[in-house]
């Protein structure tokens, strides 16, 4: 692809929606377009923080709109070795990918544990995305992140609700917060703004509720290997978790 084609200036969401599109990875168009909004609304040379990048589909996303915007993005990810996350071979196809993007410029990979480097971390953001490990002590250390946030500045969570763990981690610091409201979801992907919640703010996210059973109950059938069970009980006509 010519350089001049990788040019994110101007481009609409569906434009880099292509690029991002090509890599593999968990995120509808939806969740794209959402992370499209909010990154767009930064200012001029923003920074994004993004715990968890994978093989860098959300990373390019985020990237493209950002070095249009003369801002950056920080990708926070170990890369740690294993049958589910890949290691060398994932951060192999992750940095394959910017490079293919044309945002290698623009993206700063950070290749560590986002709980190991939170607490002296110091440089500013103005927006936080968070999908790494999603298990409830760690999403839990990844919501502290927030203190580097502006007021009003978006929080968006991935698999929010269609994760056990992360969803208990929603309910017990985030339900009873009071510097963060819960504003929708796309799908699994939910936006939150750091400011002080109403009591309509806390309701919308027990109302999601009974979404999230259903999701864990696909997942069980998943489990299990009734696949045809998900599809009809649950419209759920997938190989792969709710997200």
């Amino acid at each position: 692809m010519p350089e001049s084609s990788l040019t994110p200036s101007g481009q609409s969401f569906d434009e880099v929606w292509a690029v991002a599109d090509r890599i593999p990875g968990w995120m509808t168009k939806a969740q794209a377009e959402m992370l499209d909004e909010q990154a767009r609304r930064l200012p001029d040379g923003s920074a994004v923080l993004e715990i968890g990048s994978h093989q860098g589909r959300s990373t390019v996303m985020i990237g493209r709109v950002m070095q249009a915007k003369g801002g950056r993005v920080y990708a926070v990810d170990p890369f740690i070795d294993g049958k589910l996350f890949g290691g060398r071979k994932t951060r192999d196809s992750f940095e394959a990918h910017i490079a293919e993007a044309g945002v290698t410029d623009t993206v700063e990979l950070v290749c560590d544990y986002s709980t190991k480097i939170r607490t002296s971390w110091d440089r500013p953001f103005q927006m936080l995305y968070i999908d790494g490990k999603h298990d409830y002590w760690t999403y839990s250390d990844d919501l502290k992140w927030r203190v580097h946030l502006p007021e009003g500045a978006p929080v968006l969570v991935h698999d929010c609700f269609s994760s056990i763990g992360v969803t208990l981690g929603t309910l017990l610091h985030v339900l009873p917060a009071k510097d963060l409201r819960y504003e929708r979801r796309a799908g699994s992907m939910a936006l939150f703004r750091v400011g002080k919640p109403t009591r309509a703010d806390r309701m919308r996210i027990l109302a999601e509720m009974p979404w999230w059973i259903r999701n864990v109950l696909v997942k069980v059938l998943l489990r299990l290997r009734l696949r045809p069970v998900a599809k009809i009980v649950f419209k759920h006509d997938s190989p792969y978790d709710p997200y």
